[in-house]
């Protein structure tokens, strides 16, 4: 009977958790922000179709509910009411807090990937 002798676990080489964080989150952008283009170009195309007041609906929740979390929503509300800022510039501030939501989940999730790591590195480096 032969014996065969296992070897330490080995490290896995580092991944660059940053640039996989990055390129995920600004790919998700773009998808969000082209959506919402063509969302809104066929808004204008066909503005009493149900389904795009609702898809409108939908990519307008998400924004507006962390501005009103932060306490913002009031304001940016009561300005376009009285016609200081225009529908592009309310677009743009939307797109701009979903684009930061989408950057500050994947910070959140890289970083807790990068403390797993660290914690797998510390374990499996141990003699």
């Amino acid at each position: 009977m032969t014996v065969v002798a296992q070897s330490p676990p080995q490290i896995p080489p580092p991944v660059p958790l940053f640039r996989i964080m990055f390129g995920n989150a600004t790919l998700l952008s773009a998808v969000y922000l082209a959506v919402g283009v063509v969302v809104e170009i066929v808004s204008h195309l066909f503005p009493t179709n149900p389904w795009v007041a609702r898809a409108t609906l939908v990519l307008d929740s998400l924004p507006a509910r962390s501005l009103e979390l932060l306490g913002l929503m009031d304001r940016i509300r009561a300005a376009y009411g009285h016609d200081r800022i225009s529908e592009v510039t309310l677009r743009l501030i939307f797109s701009g807090t979903t684009v930061a939501i989408i950057f500050a989940m994947a910070l959140i999730v890289g970083a807790g990937m990068w403390l797993m790591r660290r914690f797998l590195y510390r374990r499996y480096s141990e003699p």
